[in-house]
């Protein structure tokens, strides 16, 4: 008999993820029985709010994880990696939004638009990964290309918002501007250079080979994700000075002939997609309009005639909300719907 309730503890719950969580949680009605919030020793004893009632964060290194049910957790990678397994051998089914388990062969990685079947690997270590926000908006667009026509090749470049490298960072582009508007020099300590007005072409670090971890996630991933290791997929991933949104132009290449306006009807009818495409109107997704929805919004859908059978398109999401939090939402109604 399935519960009608379940205990759910946010680990990282001071973060803009972690209070993400519980905004989504309370929005779709989430059976949450106890809700526990957990953060670092600094962050102990704060408060948040859920359905109206204050919730004191606890300190995550004195957590068991007895009794509780589903884990959404969002700290650092290294946080993850100790602490998920603990939760994990309680009988907690994480959900990591961290990239710590995201490659391992026993750990689900999971979009539920996209491959929701997948969740039921879980019992091997009882954790889930959530994707990498910038992968998750451009397989939720991709994957019925991909059913229909086979997409052999994509390239992509992304124009990642702050809020991607966390509060540390959306403060330090506030801060930035204000500086430069006060005609003083801003300091860089978060990003890599000032991010006020400028545009960085690296997120996270550079392999031997050139490219960033971020732009690695992207491949690795989508093969995973997709199943399919044949998809060729380079990316070039840019951090922009915007707090909310991620932004994608995206090239791909399918085996099939494909047509610009088939596309549009294929997306539009596609779960968890939103097509905005009018651009003689001026009309096309942007992070300023999609901030705070939990679709995926693509726009500028047009052949590419360098190749046969190309399609070039925009594709924008909320990387708080679809990027992350949703998602591990959404899998977990996944779970609690057909596995436990």
């Amino acid at each position: 008999m399935k519960k009608k309730k379940y205990n759910v503890a946010i680990v990282g719950a001071t973060g803009v993820v972690g209070k993400e969580f519980l905004t989504i949680l309370e929005e779709r009605n989430f059976p949450v029985g106890e809700i526990r919030l957990l953060a670092s020793e600094r962050s102990a004893g704060n408060t948040l709010k859920f359905k109206g009632v204050d919730e004191t964060v606890q300190d995550l290194a004195h957590e068991t994880f007895e009794g509780i049910d589903i884990g959404l957790f969002s700290p650092g990678a290294s946080v993850s990696a100790k602490y998920a397994p603990i939760a994990g051998k309680a009988g907690c089914i994480v959900i990591d939004n961290t990239s710590q388990f995201r490659m391992d062969p026993n750990v689900p990685l999971v979009v539920p638009e996209v491959n929701p079947g997948d969740i039921a690997k879980y019992t091997k270590k009882n954790i889930i990964a959530n994707p990498n926000c910038s992968t998750i908006q451009m397989v939720v667009a991709l994957k019925p290309i991909h059913d229909k026509y086979k997409i052999k090749r994509i390239v992509v470049s992304t124009y990642q918002s702050v809020s991607g490298a966390g509060k540390e960072a959306m403060e330090e582009l506030s801060t930035q501007v204000k500086e430069l508007f006060n005609m003083r020099e801003p300091k860089v300590e978060v990003l890599p250079h000032r991010i006020a007005f400028n545009c960085l072409p690296q997120i996270d670090s550079f392999l031997d080979d050139g490219y960033t971890k971020e732009e690695m996630k992207m491949v690795n991933e989508t093969h995973k994700i997709f199943g399919d290791e044949s998809v060729k997929v380079t990316a070039t991933t840019v951090r922009v000075p915007v707090f909310v949104g991620h932004s994608e132009s995206v090239n791909i290449e399918t085996e099939k002939p494909i047509d610009p306006k088939d596309v549009k009807k294929l997306l539009a009818k596609s779960p968890g997609v939103i097509v905005i495409d009018d651009p003689k109107e001026g009309v096309y997704p942007m992070p300023s309009d999609v901030a705070g929805q939990d679709e995926v919004f693509v726009g500028r859908i047009r052949r590419d005639d360098t190749v046969p059978n190309g399609i070039n398109m925009w594709i924008v999401a909320d990387n708080l909300r679809k990027g992350a939090a949703l998602n591990a939402v959404q899998i977990a109604e996944v779970l609690i719907k057909d596995y436990i």
